[in-house]
Order: structure tokens, then C-alpha cells, then sequence
């Protein structure tokens, strides 16, 4: 009840000065400056401004503590105030109505699946889907601005957690990068043997002269690929994080000279 009532009088005192789109207007008063800020909007996280002023920071520090608790961490719906059953709550199940991107929803909470390397394929494809048609541009062309923005919002991280989950090199670059880990892609590998190996393929790469040529190539590269996929799926949950970013560099190996194979077939 505290917390309810500290969003209605902060609601009370900017109503007049909010945007449509739902972000703090800068106009708020004319003698306060803004500047940006990673925070949150006024139904969801995202880039908001912050006003300086005597009071300014201490009421917006407040005001964000509350609200944001109210809506992004409570999981009520910004349309009818209904609590979500469960996560990712993309799509309200009292109004149907399209929800904000909640940052703290990860990629695997999207689809259902547990947080590991190994998942079900059928029920990544089935699911993506499925959130598609609930937020496809057709079915929400009749909705207010700020829900058809929400849509798109969804839509688009909907699509990159699909695209990123199915295959086994972003996955498990996004696994890392869920426990703090940072994989350069870019870093060069210093295994001499690696390397000539890597060198061999490439040419053999360049001299197949027919695509059954290229295709016995590619059966060789894919199984490189699931060994270095099982290494890192045994490194990661060992928690043996630098073995797992050296099972990760040479996924990337492999999978670029895939790459090729693919363009060239």
C-alpha cells in the first residue's frame, strides 16, 4: 500500500508533463537541466532523463526506486493492472494486451527453456512462433501507439533471442555473457597446430571443385564443431569459464569456414 501510494502521487505530479510515448518530457521546468541516463520509462527500462535540480535527483532516485519496483519487478500489467502468472509476461493473459520489454527476462525465459547449452530445437522453433503471431504488426494495427511500440519492442528481441539460441556458437557466447563473461570473437588464435589445420581446410575449401567435394569438407567441419561444443558445454558447467572461452574460439574457427562452405554450395 506505501508503495502504491508513492506511484500515485508521483503519477499525480508529472502527469501533466508526460509524453504520450510514456518517457519523461525535458520540459518538465524550465530551470532544470537534463541529461541521459540508463534507467527506466515510465512502464518499462530504457533510456529515461534524470532532472537536476536542488530537489530534482533526490525526487527522481525515489520516484524510479518505487515505481519501477511497482511495475517492472512486480510484473503487473501496465494495461489492467493484473499480476502475471509467470514470466516472460510478453502478452498479458487478462487483456491480451502487448506488455514493455522487461530487461531482467532473459532469452531462455522467453522460450521456456532451462539455462543451459543443450536445448530442444522443436520447442525453440515452436514457441518463436507462437510469440510471433501474438505480436505480429496485423494483429495489433488497431492498438494505441504506446502498445504497437511495445509490439515492435518485442518482436525485435523475440527475433534476436531465437536467432541467438539456435545456433551452438551464440549460445554459448550468450551463456557466458549471462554469468559476466566477455568472449572477443576477434582474438587471434596462437595454437600453431590449430592454425595449420585451419589453413589446410580452408585451401581444401578453395580447390573443391563440386559441391559433393564441399559437402565431405563440411562433414568434417561439423564434427570439429560438436567436439568443440561438448568441450565447452562440459567447461561451462564445471564453471571453468577460461576453458569454456577457449572452447568458444575454436567453435568460431570452425563455424566461419562453415560460412564459406555454405556460400559456396
Amino acid at each position: 500500500m506505501q508503495r502504491r501510494n508513492l506511484w500515485v502521487s508521483a503519477t499525480k505530479i508529472l502527469s501533466r508533463r508526460l509524453r504520450s510515448s510514456s518517457r519523461f518530457s525535458t520540459n518538465l521546468d524550465p530551470e532544470l537541466q537534463s541529461t541521459r541516463v540508463i534507467s527506466c520509462s515510465f512502464h518499462h527500462a530504457g533510456e529515461s532523463r534524470v532532472f537536476k535540480s536542488s530537489y530534482g535527483n533526490i525526487f527522481l532516485a525515489n520516484y524510479r526506486k518505487n515505481f519501477c519496483s511497482l511495475d517492472e519487478n512486480s510484473g503487473r500489467c501496465w494495461n489492467c493492472g493484473v499480476v502475471a502468472v509467470s514470466k516472460p509476461f510478453l502478452s498479458c493473459d487478462s487483456c491480451k494486451s502487448v506488455q514493455p520489454v522487461h530487461t531482467s527476462v532473459d532469452y531462455f525465459q522467453i522460450f521456456g527453456l532451462e539455462k543451459a547449452f543443450e536445448i530442444e530445437d522443436t520447442n525453440l522453433e515452436k514457441t518463436y512462433k507462437d510469440w510471433q503471431k501474438k505480436l505480429h504488426p496485423d494483429l495489433v494495427h488497431m492498438k494505441s501507439e504506446k502498445e504497437k511500440e511495445f509490439a515492435a519492442e518485442q518482436s525485435s528481441r523475440v527475433i534476436d533471442a531465437y536467432r541467438t539460441l539456435r545456433k551452438p556458437l551464440s549460445r554459448a557466447i550468450y551463456l557466458l555473457g549471462l554469468e559476466g563473461v566477455h568472449v572477443d570473437e576477434e582474438r587471434t588464435v596462437s595454437d600453431p597446430e590449430l592454425l595449420a589445420e585451419i589453413l589446410d581446410i580452408r585451401e581444401a575449401v578453395d580447390e573443391a571443385s563440386n559441391s559433393q567435394s564441399l559437402k565431405k569438407i563440411q562433414g568434417q567441419v561439423q564434427e570439429k564443431l560438436e567436439i568443440w561444443s561438448k568441450s565447452f558445454e562440459s567447461a561451462f558447467n564445471k564453471k571453468k569459464f577460461e576453458d569454456a572461452v577457449t572452447s568458444i574460439q575454436r567453435m568460431t574457427c570452425y563455424d566461419r569456414i562453415n560460412d564459406e562452405i555454405v556460400k559456396k554450395l
